[in-house]
């Protein structure tokens, strides 16, 4: 797995780990198969081989209200992004992220035979976000809507 690159999670990965907040695949759609979401991977600062995948949603209406909502309230929103992926606006999910290992990876996302990337200065800002959201999460703040540090400890664990 590389840093900054997008990727689709096996169903195994939701069978071992069932979580209903976790935001699983979508395989059927209109009856066309399809893997979605696909996840924005950043590496572990501690345990290096573990992923953290960050959800991207095509929703972005919904996600720029509840985004508009968190930044009235507490003047600042770090648990959704909003940016620039394959040249449409989508929303970063960092509130539902989750942390793998390569082992739960399906594949890649490719498209016209390139991986899918991001601008450096949107990585970056989503890199910042994440780092400091999970930091939080670790120090006992409810921000990530998936037990992630459950995950987290048994995919340590299984290492």
């Amino acid at each position: 797995m590389i840093r900054g690159h997008f990727y689709f999670l096996k169903r195994e990965y939701f069978d071992d780990f069932p979580d209903p907040f976790l935001m699983s695949n979508k395989e059927s759609v209109n009856n066309e198969l399809h893997n979605r979401p696909c996840f924005y991977a950043f590496e572990d600062d501690v345990h290096p081989g573990l992923f953290w995948l960050i959800p991207v949603s095509s929703k972005v209406e919904k996600y720029q209200r509840i985004y508009e909502k968190k930044v009235a309230k507490y003047h600042y929103c770090d648990t959704i992004v909003i940016g620039n992926f394959l040249g449409d606006k989508t929303a970063f999910l960092i509130q539902n992220m989750c942390p793998t290992t390569e082992t739960y990876i399906s594949e890649e996302y490719i498209r016209n035979s390139v991986p899918a990337a991001i601008a450096s200065n949107l990585e970056e800002k989503i890199n910042t976000k994440a780092r400091r959201v999970l930091a939080l999460q670790r120090n006992g703040h409810k921000l990530i809507f998936p037990d992630v540090l459950t995950i987290e400890a048994k995919l340590i664990d299984d290492d």
